[in-house]
């Protein structure tokens, strides 16, 4: 199935993978802004990233040449944020992570306890230690409920991968008994808040990622046309192992804006 990508008036849109991997921009990506920008489309930058915040991930992207403000970015702290201020408001949390996570956390008026928090949420970052290990198994064994930002167990770097959220949180889940509720992609609540941002129907929105377990999926259950591309961790095959599958693949997001331009001569590629 071909999209008609004139006709969404919306497009969430994947980072790392899409749109740089690293701390390199991608082929095709700086005209793929520009022609969002161009067309007057909303856009919403949803990323599990839970590291950086959204100015951190502006000024990224404007060293790498793109400028892109920050209210067109959405993160997993941010989601798991607002999930848990829609749980428990002013509830309290003993946090592992970096600024990312801990600036969202404190602008939902959560606050940090390490005596008798309600919840433990472990995101990604430098501050995983044994110590901060032991201290979220005990107050998980406690009572505080377990909330990890995202699942992905590895990510990408130009110098090979790291572990992820879901590979922090093994521990605590395998010494605890606990399993933890994680709030980014896959999660259909960040895709629907995401939505909400863009201020269209799921119908008009288009959901474009390199990852068929957190992007596809997630835009999948929501009931949102799907894009991967192949610049990042899939290939062309790799639907074929999964029961549902992606309403178009392209090589890059920058075929997108190639198709479109000028409008009056769209060029559709056959895949």
């Amino acid at each position: 199935m071909k999209i008609d990508f004139f006709e969404k008036k919306g497009f969430i849109c994947d980072m790392d993978g899409v749109i740089y991997h690293g701390n390199n921009i991608l082929p095709g990506a700086a005209e793929f802004i520009e022609w969002l920008k161009r067309e007057k489309k909303e856009f919403l930058f949803l990323t599990n990233n839970s590291n950086l915040t959204t100015r951190e991930l502006h000024q990224k992207l404007k060293r790498m040449g793109l400028d892109v403000g920050e209210e067109h970015f959405y993160t997993s702290a941010l989601a798991t944020a607002h999930f848990l201020k829609k749980q428990k408001p002013n509830c309290s949390v003993f946090a592992i992570g970096e600024a990312g996570l801990l600036n969202a956390l404190y602008d939902a008026d959560i606050t940090m306890n390490d005596v008798n928090p309600d919840y433990v949420v472990v995101g990604e970052g430098r501050t995983y230690s044994l110590e901060s290990l032991t201290k979220a198994v005990n107050l998980v064994e406690k009572g505080a409920k377990l909330i990890g930002t995202n699942s992905d167990t590895t990510a990408n770097t130009e110098d090979g991968i790291y572990p992820a959220c879901g590979a922090i949180i093994a521990p605590i889940e395998i010494a605890t008994g606990k399993k933890a509720y994680f709030c980014g992609k896959p999660n259909p609540l960040m895709m629907r808040t995401g939505i909400k941002l863009l201020g269209c129907h799921s119908s008009e929105a288009v959901v474009i990622g390199d990852n068929m377990e957190t992007d596809i999926i997630a835009g999948t259950e929501s009931g949102i046309d799907t894009v991967m591309v192949l610049t990042g961790v899939s290939t062309a095959e790799t639907p074929q192992n999964y029961a549902y599958k992606p309403t178009e693949i392209l090589s890059g997001v920058g075929e997108i804006a190639d198709r479109h331009t000028p409008p009056d001569s769209f060029m559709f590629l056959n895949m």
